[in-house]
C-alpha cells in the first residue's frame, strides 16, 4: 500500500534521445529471451478469450546500483502490499495479471500470513516430516490453492525485477506484448520507480572502496517512461499512475498535473500518512475520494478502488468500439461521460 511515484520532481517532457539512450546504456536484460516466451504464450492463451482483460500491475520498489559488479545501492521503503492486494482482486475480478514485482516484496495471496510463514506456519513432527501447524492450516491451504489455481490456469504471470535497469525493460516489454489487445489492456503502475540512478557506464566495476574517503556521485535523473508508453508502447491500453506526497496540501495538484502531462487515465493519489485508509482517484471527470471501510477492518481499501478501476475500465472499453485506437478528444469525451 505504499506506492509511490516517479516524477516527485518538475514534470518534464523526456526526449526519445533519452529513451534510446537509457535503453542502449543499460546492462543487458537477464533471460530477455525467456521472458518474452513467457509473454506471448501468456498473451496468446488470454487473447482467444471472448472478453479478455489484461493489466499489468507493477510492484514494489527498484534499486539504484552504484556498482557494476552490485555490493552497494539505494533502495525505497516500498514493500509493494498495493500492488499484491491489488492483483487478488484483480484476479476475482475475471482479469489476467501480468505481476511485475521487485522481487522479495510482499505476494498476492500472503497478506493473511505471518511475517516469516516458513518458520511460523510448518512443524516438524516426529517421523522427521514437515508439516502444517492447526492454527495455520486453513488460511496456508486457501493461500496456496489460491495462487496455484491462478497460475496453473494461465491467469497470472510472475515477473521479477530488482534494478531499475530491469524494471524499466521488462515493462517495455509487457507494453508491447500487450499493445495487441488494444482497449482490453491495462497498465496499473503501482511499482515505487526511482527518480534517479547512475548510468551504467559512469559506474564503477567493483565495489567502492570506503578508505578512498567520503563519496562525492552524482545520480542522472532517471527519464520518465509514462509518456512513452501512452504514445508508442501501448497507446490504446488504460493507463493508472500513482502519486504519492507527505504534504497533503499539493497532493491532488500534483497528481492533475501527472494526469495531464503524462495524459494518463487515471491517477490514483496517495498521502503517507493515511494510504492505507484512502485513496484520492484522479482523472479527466473530477475527483473522487476512495475510503477503506471501517466496519470491515480485516478488508483492504484495495477492494473498493478495484472495483472502481474496474468500472472505469469497463466504460473505456465500451466506448472503445471494436477496439480500434481511439484519438486523445474521444478518450477524454468518454471519461467525463
Amino acid at each position: 500500500m505504499d506506492a509511490m511515484d516517479h516524477d516527485s520532481g518538475e514534470l518534464q517532457e523526456v526526449s526519445a534521445a533519452e529513451i534510446k539512450s537509457f535503453f542502449e546504456s543499460a546492462p543487458p536484460l537477464k533471460d530477455g529471451d525467456e521472458i518474452n516466451k513467457k509473454l506471448k504464450e501468456f498473451v496468446e492463451r488470454n487473447s482467444s478469450a471472448t472478453a479478455p482483460r489484461v493489466v499489468c500491475v507493477t510492484s514494489g520498489g527498484t534499486t539504484v546500483p552504484l556498482e557494476q559488479q552490485c555490493v552497494r545501492f539505494i533502495d525505497n521503503f516500498s514493500s509493494g502490499h498495493r500492488g499484491a492486494a491489488s492483483t487478488e482482486y484483480f484476479l476475482k475480478a475475471g482479469y489476467s495479471v501480468i505481476f511485475l514485482y521487485r522481487s522479495g516484496s510482499c505476494q498476492p495471496y500472503c497478506s493473511s500470513l505471518p511475517d516469516d510463514p516458513l518458520l511460523e506456519c510448518f512443524d516438524i513432527s516426529d517421523d522427521s516430516n514437515i508439516q502444517v501447524r492447526q492454527s495455520h492450516a486453513e488460511v496456508v491451504k486457501r493461500v496456496i490453492s489460491e495462487h496455484h489455481a491462478a497460475v496453473s490456469g494461465g491467469y497470472l504471470l510472475k515477473l521479477p525485477f530488482t534494478t531499475i535497469f530491469e524494471y524499466l525493460q521488462i515493462l517495455r516489454l509487457v507494453a508491447l506484448s500487450l499493445s495487441c489487445l488494444g482497449p482490453c489492456a491495462m497498465f496499473y503502475l503501482a511499482a515505487a520507480v526511482s527518480d534517479f540512478y547512475v548510468p551504467w557506464e559512469t559506474m564503477t566495476v567493483h565495489k567502492i572502496q570506503s578508505r578512498s574517503g567520503p563519496l562525492d556521485m552524482r545520480l542522472a535523473q532517471a527519464p520518465k517512461m509514462l509518456s512513452v508508453l501512452r504514445k508508442e508502447w501501448a497507446p490504446v491500453a488504460f493507463c493508472i499512475s500513482f502519486k504519492l506526497e507527505t504534504d497533503s496540501k499539493i497532493l491532488v495538484e500534483k497528481a492533475d498535473m501527472a494526469l495531464k502531462k503524462y495524459d494518463m487515465h487515471m491517477v490514483l493519489a496517495n498521502e503517507l500518512s493515511t494510504r492505507k485508509e484512502e485513496v484520492i482517484v484522479v482523472s479527466k471527470s473530477g475527483k473522487t475520494v476512495v475510503r477503506k471501510d471501517k466496519a470491515q477492518p480485516c478488508v483492504d481499501v484495495e477492494s473498493p478502488l478495484i472495483e472502481l478501476v474496474v468500472d472505469r475500465h469497463s466504460t473505456y472499453i465500451k466506448h472503445s468500439g471494436d477496439g480500434t485506437e481511439t484519438t486523445r478528444r474521444e478518450e477524454d469525451e468518454i471519461l467525463v461521460s
